[in-house]
């Protein structure tokens, strides 16, 4: 068995940044909420408790179980979990009687404490609470300091356990990754076996076992999930898994017949599926976002559900789910209210009666990509920009029009192999052309023109969760505007989304 961490999630928003940083130094760590978490084992190396948007002090405050444990296996609280191990273990937390939000120092560091080893005096820390530790329990002893908070960090003696009020996981504490290293190998002694190569290997293996001689189905996006799961499942069961590939319309230009060339092209078995029609027939003058998913999602599981019966002795269906898909459904709260629904394969494996496998239900998404590499990928898949299930049809605002998705869809060739022209696609997360419901007027020659607007967008990110706009060269917009205004009949505008996610989302629907 791997060993690993157990992080108890109190609703913390830092809660899957500290699952992050702790996979960076190849130590494997799951995420439990705070109330529903497995019995610590011998693989249990030790337990980290999250911070939270709740008060030790509410009356219905999340309190863990700790009998197995506090004092048994080495335990870290991080912010409310350094507060609620002072509360409720004979200490005070109070209101806070400054902002202690944002950037602050530890002043006092106790450097025989392993927590803090190689950390030095003054090192910048990362604060957000609104309450503070008062008054420390009995057996307690403060082992850092800031400028305002005199309990910044602690340590109980005759135990492995710490609390630091400050938030080691994101990047404003300067040595924050060196403190979960002090942790997590100092303290907890675990060995840095989690690698890619690593859990190919097991994977490969634990997908042998489970399937054994059965056939597999899988639905191919053309995206990395789905892509780096299909090729861990090929290199177990070979040609027992079909893969099925429909082009649903609303893909990029002629972006089907490239992905199923390539994916064809290094032995994948795959079915290519041209279901444009079935898709664009319902889509046609819908302009209801939620609408045009749910047609979507809807028209394909029936043209799935079709081609997988000419699969014969199915028993699996193979998803691409991965870490951040699992921890949201069962997170401390339950399910996240829905803000908007994906096109997957949802509603499949209850219709056709299939067991499901998911082999990257693990990985974050930066950790699917390095999997993928260790595979043996080429970068044209690994390094593909994210691709919204729902296609075009969501960047296509207003009524949908198969005239309108021909534009859209010369626009976003322009920009796309622009950016891999130009050296700038590999330095951008993701890049979109979004067409307005909206026209302007325009002057081309000496007409006036009353034609179509679009929108540039191109983010960095490291996984969606947050993304800033990217600072795209002046002289590079320009002449993709031109490019796009010249060649595309019926776009007469060009403008540039500059808003960061949040208060945005990436998408514009």
């Amino acid at each position: 068995m791997q060993e690993r961490i157990l992080i108890l999630d109190f609703g913390s928003q830092y809660t899957q940044l500290i699952a992050r940083r702790i996979r960076e130094i190849n130590v494997y760590c799951e995420i439990y909420p705070y109330n529903h978490f497995p019995t610590p084992d011998d693989n249990v190396k030790g337990v980290i408790l999250s911070g939270s948007p709740s008060s030790v002090r509410d009356k219905n405050a999340p309190f863990p179980d700790l009998t197995n444990i506090k004092g048994i296996i080495p335990l870290l609280g991080i912010c409310y979990g350094a507060q609620y191990l002072v509360q409720n273990f004979g200490g005070e937390v109070k209101p806070s009687g400054i902002r202690e939000y944002g950037r602050a120092n530890l002043v006092s560091i106790n450097s025989n404490d392993p927590l803090f080893t190689d950390i030095k005096p003054g090192t910048q820390v990362w604060m957000s609470h609104a309450d503070t530790i008062a008054t420390i329990p009995s057996g307690y002893e403060i082992t850092g300091s800031t400028a305002d908070v005199e309990a910044g960090a602690y340590h109980i003696k005759g135990e492995n356990t710490w609390g630091i009020q400050f938030h080691p996981e994101v990047y404003h504490t300067a040595e924050g990754t060196q403190i979960l290293k002090n942790f997590v190998i100092g303290i907890c002694g675990c060995s840095q076996n989690w690698t890619p190569d690593s859990f190919v290997g097991t994977t490969v293996d634990n997908l042998k076992e489970k399937l054994s001689d059965d056939k597999v189905i899988l639905g191919l996006s053309g995206g990395v999930d789905s892509s780096v799961a299909a090729f861990l499942l090929h290199k177990a069961i070979g040609k027992n898994l079909t893969c099925i590939f429909v082009d649903n319309g609303l893909l990029r230009k002629n972006e089907f017949n490239k992905v199923l060339e390539s994916y064809l092209g290094l032995g994948l078995n795959v079915v290519g599926v041209d279901a444009c029609d079935r898709f664009l027939d319902q889509l046609e003058g819908v302009s209801d976002p939620e609408t045009k998913r749910k047609i979507i999602g809807r028209v394909f599981i029936d043209v799935f559900d079709s081609e997988a019966k000419k699969v014969k002795d199915v028993k699996w269906l193979a998803q691409g789910t991965i870490y951040p898909d699992v921890i949201e459904s069962v997170s401390v709260n339950g399910p996240s209210a829905t803000i908007k629904s994906h096109h997957n394969v949802g509603g499949l494996p209850e219709k056709m009666h299939l067991k499901v496998v998911e082999p990257l239900r693990l990985l974050f998404k930066d950790e699917v990509r390095k999997v993928g590499h260790a595979l043996g990928l080429p970068d044209f898949i690994l390094k593909r920009h994210p691709f919204p299930g729902p296609g075009l049809a969501i960047r296509l605002l207003g009524k949908m029009t198969r005239e309108k998705l021909e534009i859209l869809k010369e626009a976003d060739d322009i920009f796309i192999e622009g950016l891999k022209k130009h050296g700038l696609y590999d330095s951008v997360w993701q890049a979109a052309v979004i067409l307005l419901p909206v026209q302007s007027v325009g002057v081309m020659g000496d007409e006036r023109t009353y034609e179509n607007a679009v929108v540039l967008r191109a983010v960095s990110s490291t996984d969606g969760m947050t993304a800033d706009w990217s600072q795209l060269p002046y002289e590079f917009l320009g002449f993709i505007s031109n490019e796009i205004i010249n060649k595309v009949k019926g776009i007469n505008r060009v403008v540039y989304d500059i808003s960061s996610k949040p208060p945005s989302t990436i998408e514009w629907e």
